[in-house]
């Protein structure tokens, strides 16, 4: 059994990791998060008991905090998803995402610097740091035809994706100069359960059901690669666990979509799912709207995926299809948790208009 520690584990992708983790291996895990407005414990209720779960409200800035977690549990593992994620909120507020991704990361990488150095050479050998990113430190590939691969340069376009580049070379670096064992995964659009409604399927899916206007960036023919976070769970665990070191992994779903395909399939499976309409709607695509596009908004993202595929046998389970089904099911299903996490601040207001 590893001890693995899941920075961000109560945020929409980390959960997924911890509940995987949990429920399909025998390893321990301990939860550090800040539950910030995205955090939230609610999406762990399956495993909080669990007597390999441990969960430790800390912010990855504080190095005390973290210190005393390396000390306190002397894991095998890191899984780092702590990060400020949304592209939108980055445009109204830069700074926490400096401060999160960027000066987060290098404290957990000089925590994690000072632990490793002090494990004997057999601990040496077998410890990990696995760094999570995203594809969008790549920039835009228009209408190329191009996929991005682990050597494409990067150029990002946003102060979300400039941060997580940052902090994709501060890891590269830490295992150039100093040796640390480190492996980055960087995936495309993860979708699915527990997902905040800021971000565009929980968004639309939800003003859908309470009759509000479903907004189109543009003319909505942004294209992305979409990934159920499910597949991109187990892809995260498999890199940690047999990925090589100084090594990155691209994740994708190898399904790309426009935002209208993505916004009026939603429509097509609410329309058969829901009876009852609201606002005497005859179909819910009469709610999407177009308003101004986000400023910078890259055109298109797409993986390619081979190299996972080809070296470490993951393939996405979920089609777009049944993992958009499954998407719209688990939220008509657990509205309570809808209500739960829109009780803050955030109302599914838009961000990031200028």
């Amino acid at each position: 059994m590893k001890t693995i520690i899941v920075t961000g584990g109560a945020g929409f992708i980390g959960s997924a990791v911890v509940r995987y983790l949990i429920n399909e291996t025998p390893n321990k895990v301990i939860n550090v998060d800040k539950l910030t407005y995205a955090g939230n414990l609610e999406s762990l209720e399956s495993v909080s008991t669990h007597d390999r779960y441990e969960f430790i409200q800390a912010d990855i800035c504080d190095r005390a905090a973290i210190e005393q977690v390396f000390l306190d549990f002397q894991p095998h593992i890191v899984m780092h998803l702590a990060a400020e994620s949304h592209v939108d909120r980055s445009i109204d507020g830069p700074g926490d995402f400096i401060q999160t991704n960027i000066v987060g990361t290098y404290t957990l990488l000089e925590v994690a610097r000072k632990y490793w150095m002090q494990l004997d050479e057999n601990n040496k050998t077998a410890f990990r740091f696995h760094h999570i990113s995203t594809d969008e430190v790549y920039g835009d590939l228009a209408d190329s035809g191009l996929l991005f691969t682990e050597e494409t340069s990067y150029d990002p376009s946003s102060p979300y994706s400039a941060s997580k580049a940052s902090s994709d070379h501060l890891v590269r670096a830490w295992q150039r100069t100093y040796g640390l064992p480190t492996v980055i995964t960087n995936c495309s659009n993860n979708y699915g359960p527990f997902h905040f409604p800021e971000k565009l399927i929980p968004l639309v899916i939800l003003n859908a059901l309470e009759g509000k206007p479903l907004p189109i960036y543009g003319d909505g023919s942004q294209i992305r690669d979409w990934l159920f976070v499910e597949d991109h769970a187990r892809a995260l665990v498999k890199v940690a666990l047999e990925g090589d070191i100084a090594k990155t992994y691209n994740i994708g779903g190898h399904n790309e979509k426009k935002n209208i395909e993505v916004v009026e399939t939603i429509c097509s499976i609410l329309d058969e799912l829901v009876t009852e309409k609201p606002n005497g709607l005859s179909s819910f695509n009469e709610l999407i709207t177009f308003v101004a596009d986000r400023p910078g908004h890259d055109l298109r993202y797409a993986i390619d995926a081979s190299k996972i595929s080809q070296e470490l046998n993951w393939q996405p389970e979920e089609t777009f299809e049944s993992g958009l089904l499954k998407t719209v099911q688990w939220y008509l299903g657990n509205q309570q948790w809808c209500k739960n996490v829109q009780s803050g601040k955030y109302q599914r207001e838009r961000l990031g208009a200028q």
